[in-house]
């Protein structure tokens, strides 16, 4: 397949890129705005293959979109261009309405065009996967797992885009023909993450002995994935996926964000100790919370895992290592991104006015 894959320089899509070019014989054309998350240091290895294109444009250009598909021909597009951080939704949405349900809708209407103009075996195999967020289903108590048929309760500005994207994609197969597959994931951490989320920001000023800023009490609780299985799982969900079909990617692996943190400090104890013996655990902050700051998110991997044979392939403890490890050594990297004001501490404690 050539795959038309949007925000394929941000954290998620570079790795699906990367997955794509090292394990399949699929070609890629990379379509991004490049906007402070996207970063095509990430995709240095796949720029030197003949089966990689990139494209910098805006999804929310239906004549761009229109452009692309008419020059590259993609047998199927992978959608995951999105503002996806929940502390900048609350702090500025406007982005978020534009680029995750305006963009969609955009990019829906382009492959509606292009879809209709296919024929035979080209128009059968045809795929629109469009790809989201565990968010959309809103909060978790103490126990229970989303399911592909929990009902939508998004909570952020965040969220609710992306909930408002889900939907238009279902729309645009029930209405128009347009043959989608859908997921959502729970949250991804890994190499090359941009330094807002929390994982590498606990690490980052860990290393320059700041403060850790967990919100409340730390005791909401996450679902972690690796983004390198996530890429798996979405090439899976796109080789293999039913049309119309809806997949929950998760990893099993719950933490609260005090137990993420934690696990950092110690393994930055072991292979990067501080001055003086004191732990990094002692920079440890709770700040206030995040409005409307979720409790718990968990996701029921079941049925990608019966129906696609998906299952994680590292514990969370064997990904955090190598992801703190890997951060250890690509100073340069994230501290171009920090020293350019893009990636703040913490984001999201929304002030009156």
């Amino acid at each position: 397949m050539k795959i038309m894959i949007t925000g394929g320089a941000g954290f998620i899509g570079s790795a699906v890129i990367r997955r794509v070019i090292r394990h399949t014989g699929h070609s890629v054309v990379n379509v991004d705005k490049l906007t402070y998350a996207g970063d095509l240091r990430t995709l240095e290895e796949a720029q030197q293959d003949p089966r990689y294109a990139f494209v910098q444009a805006d999804i929310c250009d239906g004549a761009a979109m229109d452009r692309v598909l008419d020059d590259h021909h993609p047998d199927a597009i992978m959608h995951l261009a999105a503002e996806s951080h929940v502390d900048r939704s609350i702090d500025g949405p406007a982005a978020f309405i534009t680029t995750n349900i305006l963009g969609t809708f955009s990019l829906l209407q382009s492959a509606r065009r292009y879809f209709e103009g296919l024929t035979g075996d080209r128009r059968d195999a045809f795929r629109f996967h469009h790809v989201s967020t565990d968010e959309v289903f809103g909060a978790l108590g103490d126990t229970g797992a989303f399911t592909e048929s929990t009902p939508y309760d998004p909570r952020s500005p965040y969220s609710a885009s992306k909930a408002s994207s889900d939907h238009l994609v279902r729309a645009w197969w029930h209405t128009y023909g347009l043959p989608v597959v859908m997921s959502n994931c729970s949250n991804n951490y890994g190499l090359y993450q941009f330094p807002e989320k929390l994982i590498p920001v606990m690490i980052i000023n860990a290393l320059a002995e700041q403060p850790l800023p967990i919100y409340g009490r730390g005791d909401n609780v996450r679902d972690w994935l690796h983004v390198d299985d996530h890429a798996r799982a979405l090439v899976a969900v796109l080789e293999g996926g039913v049309i119309g079909e809806s997949y929950n990617i998760g990893g099993r692996m719950e933490r609260t964000n005090l137990q993420v943190a934690e696990a950092i400090c110690r393994r930055l104890d072991q292979v990067r100790p501080r001055s003086g013996g004191a732990s990094y655990l002692d920079l440890i902050a709770f700040v206030t919370d995040r409005p409307g700051h979720d409790f718990r998110y968990a996701i029921d991997p079941a049925k990608i895992s019966a129906d696609l044979g998906f299952e994680s392939g590292r514990t969370f403890e064997e990904g955090l290592a190598e992801t703190i490890d890997w951060y250890l050594e690509h100073r340069s990297w994230w501290q171009s991104l920090r020293a350019s004001g893009d990636g703040e501490s913490r984001l999201g404690v929304a002030t009156p006015g």
